[in-house]
């Protein structure tokens, strides 16, 4: 393209409106390369495209493909890469920050090639603040990424979200000695300092705040064998993935602390999401008035009666339970087709949707298994396209993200996707991405 070149057309025979749910014929796109928005689309009539027109500089031809807004990862962590390969406590503990750091790079590529223009990455796991610098590093151009929408470290309460290790301290547990752990989580308690803690994540450039409303924080009560050799805890509580007893799901702030750092994030115009699996993390999350609820896997009438209540959007990340899940077997399998059940209740209620597969647990690249699963739920193609595109922008915060995306009209960001097949028959096309825009710029396919 000739630095003279002020606008791109791109001309489509088969496009996803995001707000209809449905594809429409024959649009063209006018870009402006400058602002990398769209400035025009029109319906072309009767008269066929000419061969002057088709070969301009200025003009890319999609027709013939299925093009869709750009896809949107709505809960990724771009500083890890899958459990089955390695563990998470050896990433977070064992990598190097630099060896973290170049995944990430890969992974920001990997994402990016397969038609995830924007990401919603929920947490460094480890590694800080880096989130907010790398997502400066993809805006500056010093390397092809999604858009970022960073949370950089996430908020709970003490001893909370924190790396368990038996060996915590000297021989006798005390102080000194021990093995060093990186900080997983901002730690705060009480209403005043859960408030400090959201405006220190703001503060420290987070574009979303987010807090655990549940965790499993009491896995050394019954530890598992977690060092070679380690001996198993005889006659453990059962560790059943949604009911077990042996590491449940504990509520980790009250319902005063909820509802200030919703409160908290709102003054300055942020969203706020939050991880919560039980039913009592999603309800009161729910009544805090939070953007968003991530995970919510144990299924409960009373939870989505409150999401739909507060009309809070729901992330389910089906992807990392499939993952999680594998190891247990048939229980395993079960397990996993209740929360499918459940996230099809969610939509029969009509709750929001987004998809976001706890990507990074999975492989980065991979992230189109997420409406794989929706749709294996038995959510519509046309819906699951909306949750992996403009419900997308909504749960990043819609117009608090300062830009528009996950629609094609004008005045949205420039973010296109093309595929050869019928995503509304079969949603595994989307694996094979032909053509990537982000903001009217080419990072695969046709280029002008």
């Amino acid at each position: 393209m000739s630095e003279s070149t002020k606008h791109i057309t791109v001309h489509t025979s088969s496009l996803f409106d995001s707000k209809q749910k449905r594809f429409v014929n024959d649009v063209s796109i006018v870009i402006d390369v400058k602002t990398g928005l769209i400035a025009d689309t029109f319906t072309r009539g009767d008269e066929a495209l000419s061969q002057d027109e088709l070969s301009r500089p200025d003009t890319i031809d999609l027709r013939g493909l299925t093009v869709l807004p750009g896809l949107v990862d709505a809960h990724t962590h771009l500083f890890l890469h899958p459990y089955a390969d390695v563990a998470s406590l050896h990433q977070m503990r064992d990598e190097s920050a630099v060896e973290r750091i170049v995944r990430a790079t890969n992974h920001a590529r990997a994402a990016l090639d397969a038609g995830y223009t924007t990401y919603r990455d929920l947490g460094t796991e480890g590694l800080g603040d880096a989130d907010a610098g790398f997502r400066d590093t993809i805006n500056r151009g010093l390397t092809p990424g999604p858009r970022m929408f960073v949370a950089t470290e996430c908020i709970a309460s003490s001893g909370g979200y924190e790396i368990r290790q038996e060996s915590r301290g000297g021989a006798l547990g005390c102080c000194g000695g021990g093995t060093a752990v990186p900080r997983i989580s901002d730690p705060a308690d009480g209403v005043d300092g859960v408030r400090a803690a959201v405006r220190r994540r703001l503060g420290a450039g987070a574009d979303i705040v987010k807090f655990y409303a549940d965790y499993r924080k009491r896995a050394l009560r019954f530890p598992a064998p977690s060092w070679p050799g380690a001996p198993e805890i005889r006659f453990p509580p059962s560790a059943h993935p949604l009911y077990g007893a042996r590491n449940p799901n504990t509520l980790l702030f009250n319902q005063a602390e909820m509802d200030a750092m919703v409160a908290e994030a709102r003054l300055a115009h942020a969203p706020i999401a939050a991880h919560a699996h039980s039913p009592e993390g999603v309800i009161m999350a729910a009544r805090a008035g939070v953007t968003s609820i991530e995970h919510g896997m144990t299924p409960s009438e009373d939870a989505l009666r409150a999401m739909k209540e507060h009309d809070v959007l729901f992330v389910p990340t089906l992807s990392v339970f499939e993952a999680s899940l594998d190891s247990y077997g048939e229980e395993g399998e079960q397990v996993l087709r209740e929360i499918l059940q459940h996230t099809k209740n969610a939509f029969d209620r009509g709750i929001r949707l987004a998809c976001g597969g706890d990507t990074g647990a999975f492989a980065h690249g991979e992230n189109v298994r997420e409406l794989e699963l929706f749709a294996k739920a038995g959510i519509p193609a046309p819906d699951v396209l909306k949750a992996a595109t403009l419900r997308g922008w909504e749960v990043c915060g819609g117009d608090l993200c300062g830009r528009r995306f996950g629609y094609v009209g004008a005045g949205w960001a420039a973010d296109l996707v093309a595929v050869s097949g019928d995503p509304l028959k079969d949603l595994g096309v989307l694996r094979n991405v032909l053509f990537v825009m982000k903001d009217g710029e080419v990072y695969k396919g046709s280029s002008i």
